[in-house]
């Protein structure tokens, strides 16, 4: 077949807009991210086991999803994030993801437990760490915690890229007087507060003038003082999301997104360890109001470099805080590429058909390598029709090559996604020909 016809045989046009990485943050082509969402039979079975746990909590608060560069594993992760809670400022609703859900889903267990977690509310808090790291060192042994915090203070519209000044509006928050600082704030200095909290050293006076005027007390140098007395805690957190949660609905949830963890911690073994504490505080003091759901492109075994005998012992609470696990296998990411991108239009079917009873005999001969690996061609006709016009052994030999380079650190820091090549833009790309 020429370029032409072979772009008329599949169901979408093949050349149509698809984001090759999922990013948590960006919400512009979120219809299409839940339409098109391929839930796969392994993937199905994962979310079923996570439902069930979330739906029926007993201790473990943690999800972890692993698997390879460009496997769907952030995919997955948002849509979970949408499935699970309201994300703020977004205008697609949780009820269209759930019903979007339950049509892809198979059987009578995991569409009963769709419906079971929908009934539970809860916010979702979705971001990729290595991106809210802006100002935060991984060589900081806080540093996973400052991320969370920020990310809690942003929720609640905060500032969350200095924890002192967040500490500042929630104490104002607390006394019933932070829109009324904000609107003095706004009088005095002619600029937001939004601006303003932006440019502490420079607004330091009219900030003075503000809190005065709502506490009704002079305080002289009010952020210099908070600056000065800022301190967080692991258990200081945990405390805090218990009260915002007591302070909501019953039985309401916070949800922790997190993409990429694994690549953030590397091998620092003391932010696993942190990760591990967080969950069990918030296990503790939230009592399964307050979950975290990390993607890594390791399994949990492999995160955090070598150990200490100590450590090994402390990372056996992780494996149990963490104990609802996914992990993204290449038949996950096969059978998302042949149903999204290579389904075949009504009719094209057959002609695919023909071809292959026309030529299946002569597979032996043109796949088989002499004393080379052993790669699988079509298994039958229906693997035929939903692959063609790849060949099976093409997506391993991709996975395999990926996996290689990301052993060698070619895919390093916060330039990552540059190399995270998912394999269906690549497929995309390599279907619709030179442009």
């Amino acid at each position: 077949m020429s370029m032409t016809v072979i772009n008329e045989i599949f169901a979408k046009p093949i050349d149509r807009s698809i984001e090759g990485v999922i990013k948590a943050d960006d919400t512009s082509q979120l219809s299409t991210e839940v339409e098109e969402y391929v839930l796969t039979n392994e993937a199905a079975k994962g979310v079923e086991q996570v439902l069930e746990a979330y739906t029926n909590y007993t201790n473990a608060n943690g999800v972890w999803i692993s698997g390879f560069f460009g496997s769907g594993k952030s995919h997955l992760l948002k849509m979970l994030a949408h499935l699970l809670g309201d994300i703020d400022g977004l205008d697609y609703p949780r009820a269209g993801v759930c019903t979007q859900f339950r049509t892809k889903a198979d059987g009578a267990f995991l569409p009963a437990l769709i419906d079971k977690a929908e009934r539970i509310e809860a916010k979702s808090l979705l971001f990729n760490i290595d991106q809210k790291a802006t100002l935060i060192s991984k060589d900081q042994n806080d540093a996973l915690l400052k991320v969370f915090v920020k990310i809690f203070d942003e929720s609640r519209g905060y500032y969350g890229n200095q924890g002192h000044i967040a500490r500042f509006e929630r104490d104002l928050d607390f006394r019933d007087q932070y829109v009324a600082f904000q609107e003095a704030f706004e009088q005095i200095a002619g600029i937001p507060w939004s601006q303003g909290r932006e440019q502490t050293a420079l607004e330091a006076g009219n900030i003075d003038k503000a809190f005065t005027e709502v506490n009704g007390a002079e305080s002289l140098g009010i952020i210099r003082q908070y600056s000065a007395n800022y301190s967080v805690s692991i258990e200081d957190f945990a405390d805090e999301v218990a009260t915002w949660l007591d302070q909501q609905p019953d039985g309401y949830r916070l949800n922790f997104f997190v993409d990429e963890v694994g690549q953030f911690i590397g091998t620092h073994t003391q932010l696993m360890l942190n990760l591990q504490t967080i969950a069990e505080s918030l296990a503790t003091k939230c009592r399964g109001r307050a979950w975290i759901f990390v993607t890594s492109q390791e399994d949990m075994e492999k995160v955090g470099g070598d150990r200490t005998k100590q450590q090994a012992n402390d990372f056996s609470k992780i494996q149990a805080r963490f104990k609802n696990r996914l992990k993204l296998t290449s038949q996950d990411v096969e059978e998302v590429i042949r149903k999204r991108l290579l389904a075949k239009a009504d009719g094209a079917s057959t002609e695919v058909e023909a071809i292959y009873n026309a030529e299946h005999a002569n597979f032996k001969t043109l796949f088989d390598f002499v004393e080379g690996r052993h790669y699988p061609n079509y298994r039958d006709e229906r693997h035929f029709v939903g692959t063609y016009p790849f060949v099976g052994y093409q997506f391993p030999l991709f996975q395999a090559a990926i996996e290689s380079i990301s052993d060698h650190n070619i895919f390093e820091g916060r330039n990552s996604s540059v190399g995270e090549r998912s394999m269906l833009g690549v497929v995309q790309e390599v279907a619709t020909g030179p442009r």
